[in-house]
């Protein structure tokens, strides 16, 4: 197995799991805890727009998806902050906006060679480094400021209304979540895709919180849970020369099962 380690671009795909793991099970715990997954899906493929109008000015990638997925983050929190439920119709219009902003400049752009697939479905064999030192950077810009405003991140994600009374910023704490998770999005399109980023930003997490009383543990288990899937799953992607976001969500589906199965089973012997 060590064989595939040889390679240079198994070596970047290795690191980046190692990276965008940190930021997934981070960013994930607090989008499950203030129910946002509808919202982060809603950027992601809002990014998408970002992504072509990157191939068709002949920009970084990541540049292109990170403005739209900020633009998108940031007019979601306008829109979301007095009623975070009842807005299904605006951010399903963003979504299908995004997308077909991205399909019209890709369309308009004349002998593109970019495999589009990779940022809809994920490629993290091909990540490369300047995508690994996006993610480097967002690893310690999550870090610290989770760091710094915990107490607020904590308040506004279980009571927002009595954080507002202690004086909380709510508002500005929630735009946070979501630029943060904004930015998260970007990272993980190259490792598991927009359409599936989702899955990885929620599964975690999500089992991570059966088992932790607290956000904090949340977060410190869902990091490890996201790097062991991302491990599994890139390396049945090598050897079977699958998608590697397809593997990794589908190696994430398969423990929850087990999880979700194991917790019924306890619940009935008890």
């Amino acid at each position: 197995m060590l064989d595939m380690f040889s390679y240079q671009f198994m070596q970047n795909a290795f690191l980046a799991s190692i990276l965008v793991s940190v930021a997934a099970g981070i960013i994930g715990s607090l989008v499950v805890v203030n129910k946002m997954s509808y919202l982060a899906g809603g950027i992601a493929h809002c990014s998408y727009g970002g992504i072509g109008l990157a191939v068709f000015f002949s920009l970084p990638i990541i540049l292109g998806a990170s403005i739209f997925a900020i633009i998108a983050a940031l007019i979601i929190a306008v829109l979301t902050l007095k009623e975070r439920t009842k807005l299904d119709a605006t951010i399903g219009i963003i979504w299908a906006g995004g997308m077909a902003i991205g399909i019209v400049f890709i369309d308009l752009t004349s002998g593109y060679n970019v495999d589009l697939l990779s940022y809809l479905f994920g490629s993290i064999l091909s990540v490369s480094r300047l995508d690994i030192y996006y993610t480097l950077v967002l690893d310690i810009l999550v870090v610290v400021l989770v760091g710094v405003f915990y107490k607020e991140f904590l308040a506004v994600s279980y009571d927002s209304e009595f954080a507002a009374l202690r004086g909380v910023k709510v508002n500005v704490i929630y735009t946070l979540i979501l630029v943060l998770c904004a930015f998260s999005i970007v990272a993980l399109i190259q490792i598991v895709g927009l359409i599936l980023v989702i899955a990885l930003l929620s599964i975690p997490p999500y089992i991570a919180r059966m088992f932790c009383n607290n956000l904090s543990k949340m977060m410190l288990v869902s990091v490890f849970l996201s790097l062991v899937f991302t491990l599994i799953g890139l390396s049945i992607s090598y050897y079977t020369n699958i998608s590697s976001g397809a593997c990794i969500i589908l190696v994430s589906l398969f423990i929850f099962i087990l999880v979700k199965i194991y917790a019924k089973c306890v619940s009935l012997e008890q």
